[in-house]
């Protein structure tokens, strides 16, 4: 066992400030630190047994998955020829379906991004149109005409 391992159970500096960030971040989790720091060197024994029965968990996983890809590809013969020849068919037919399919999906999501970019350009034209018509100067009078006295209320 590495001693000089930054997260060990004694009172190192990294241990004590994990332990205060799991304080202040959910208090359980400093509760934990701190058993980790008191009793942690009680866990050799605990993470023994431990990963012996997870390794065996797995390695139970692993096999069941084996069988699995050997169904999968076709590799496990039944003995029977007739039943053997129909499930390839059959994977053969599912495996052309399935490209069907992911070719389907393929076109639907093209034809998805293009209604996407028609309706942003369409939008961003929209913008422009409106930006550009707020933009333009207004139309102004080219010069005032005098009027007569009179013609002004105020002048009244």
């Amino acid at each position: 066992m590495n001693t000089s391992a930054l997260i060990r159970p004694a009172w190192t500096p990294a241990t004590i400030a994990l332990m205060v960030i799991g304080f202040m971040v959910f208090w359980p989790l400093g509760f934990a630190m701190l058993a980790y720091i008191i009793w942690g060197d009680r866990l050799d024994g605990f993470k023994r047994d431990v990963n012996r029965a997870t390794d065996g968990i797995f390695a139970g996983c692993r096999r069941g998955s084996d069988k699995a890809a050997r169904w999968g590809n076709g590799s496990a013969r039944t003995g029977n020829v007739a039943f053997d020849d129909w499930r390839e068919k059959e994977l053969e037919r599912l495996a052309e379906e399935r490209r069907k399919l992911d070719d389907m999906l393929t076109e639907f999501d093209d034809y998805a991004r293009e209604l996407r970019r028609a309706k942003d350009q369409d939008e961003f034209d929209r913008f422009m149109a409106n930006r550009n018509k707020s933009t333009a100067p207004a139309k102004t009078d080219p010069a005032p005409t005098k009027r007569g006295k009179g013609s002004n209320l105020l002048d009244d």
